[in-house]
């Protein structure tokens, strides 16, 4: 497996999901009131932590909601770290 990691969002699951060789191995689950997705967890599957992928996966899914238009509020742990250890996402957040 490569650890090539494909973002997709999926709205009806409420959520970002990071595959690798088509397998979903992250995800960042939101809640989506209007234009403010609440990111409430990430988590990824055990056997593919520590490769940095929810930090690949939330920034990823931050470039998305930026070119949507649409602002985040980082409920869940690691977003919030993310959030604080990238500056160049604190326009997107509420």
């Amino acid at each position: 497996m490569s650890d090539d990691v494909q973002t997709t969002r999926d709205d009806e699951r409420s959520r970002y999901e990071g595959r690798i060789d088509g397998q979903v191995v992250t995800v960042l689950d939101f809640v989506r009131q209007g234009d403010v997705l609440t990111l409430t967890h990430t988590g990824t599957e055990p056997a593919f932590r520590g490769r940095g992928l929810a930090s690949t996966v939330t920034g990823a899914a931050l470039d998305d909601v930026r070119s949507r238009g649409e602002k985040v509020r980082p409920s869940c742990p690691f977003a919030v770290d993310f959030l604080d250890a990238h500056p160049e996402y604190a326009d997107l957040r509420v």
